[in-house]
């Protein structure tokens, strides 16, 4: 969902960022993120130790997060294969235990890759740092349209059998919780099939929430719904709510009422 452009180039004029030690050392046990921007933003989300670990779309922190949140670093897509090995060098060397796939390789406004072309930029950017970290795959969109979402993912694992991919990420949009429930036992059971013991759910929303129309009252319904019901299920090890940023789950540097329930439920 998100663009590359949008989030990482803003990121890339912090090239000192790239050698700065993180402070990402991963001790809480929940399965709670935060999918962030502006990394300033993810500390709102702290309070009791809510959240484990946070993500940028990209390879480099760009700042500190606070103590005890783990970065994960992503290889969003071709656009960032050249500063690729620095930046997960010293990801892997500050602490992060993850390594997330490329973003919505099935969309062709974002990663845009075919199963096979992605496999094997997979096999050579990812899979040599299997043994230092864990491989999660390229985080597909919950499309039902033919060649997308899991059957795009099927399609992919079927050419990366030797990837050393240990969990399968995923993204969700749509309108209710029912849907959203019938989409992570699915992708769950797609994991299942191919012997990944990790779903991670990495973007996930109410459209409302990215269509300009959010009403913080329905997304803290939805979210003391869901949020629960994520922190049951065996096959879900990681999740993260799209996102940490204003008119999302903060108002100013604040929680807002989606915040407040995405940290408490």
């Amino acid at each position: 969902m998100v663009s590359f452009t949008k989030l990482f180039t803003a990121g890339l004029v912090a090239t000192s960022a790239i050698a700065a030690p993180l402070q990402a050392k991963r001790t809480i046990s929940n399965k709670r993120g935060a999918a962030y921007n502006d990394v300033t933003t993810v500390s709102a989300l702290t309070s009791g130790g809510s959240i484990s670990w946070a993500y940028n779309w990209a390879g480099s922190v760009f700042g500190l997060l606070p103590a005890n949140v783990e970065f994960v670093p992503m290889l969003w897509g071709p656009k960032m294969f050249g500063a690729w090995a620095t930046a997960i060098e010293t990801a892997i060397a500050s602490g992060s235990s993850y390594i997330l796939g490329f973003n919505e390789p099935d969309m062709a406004s974002q990663a845009n890759m075919s199963p096979a072309d992605a496999a094997q930029y997979y096999m050579t950017y990812i899979t040599p740092w299997s043994g230092h970290a864990k491989l999660i795959s390229p985080a597909v969109t919950s499309s039902t349209e033919a060649g997308l979402g899991l059957e795009w993912f099927e399609s992919f694992i079927g050419s990366c059998s030797g990837c050393g991919i240990s969990g399968l990420a995923v993204h969700w949009y749509g309108d209710d919780a029912d849907n959203f429930k019938a989409f992570v036992t699915k992708a769950v059971d797609t994991a299942s099939r191919h012997g990944l013991s990790e779903v991670w759910i990495t973007e996930f929303a109410l459209n409302a929430d990215v269509n300009g129309s959010i009403n913080p009252a329905n997304t803290a319904a939805f979210l003391n719904d869901v949020v629960p019901w994520l922190d049951q299920q065996a096959g879900v090890t990681r999740y993260s709510y799209f996102m940490c940023a204003e008119n999302y789950l903060l108002t100013g540097n604040a929680l807002n009422q989606a915040g407040q329930a995405y940290v408490s439920a």
